[in-house]
């Protein structure tokens, strides 16, 4: 069976068997989260908790594993206040 490939900005709910998640870190208050995704055939999807309805950002693994490495290395801190 091959993986069902999606496309950026493909509505969220229509990405099935997929668990979403998000930081223990994100606040519960106002909804202000990032989801991401797993997807069964290798990479991860991402969408805004505050609408789940929304268009999903779709990424392979290889684009996932540059994003985090980023993220530890402290490369997008200036983006928070």
């Amino acid at each position: 069976m091959t993986a069902v490939q999606y496309r950026n900005g493909v509505p969220a709910h229509e990405i099935l068997g997929v668990t979403w998640f998000k930081s223990s870190l994100s606040s519960a208050q106002g909804g202000n989260c990032v989801e991401v995704a797993a997807l069964p055939g290798g990479g991860a999807v991402m969408r805004n908790s505050r609408d789940p309805q929304g268009p999903a950002l779709v990424y392979t693994a290889e684009e996932m594993d540059a994003f985090l490495a980023g993220v530890k290395a402290g490369e997008f801190d200036r983006l928070t206040g």
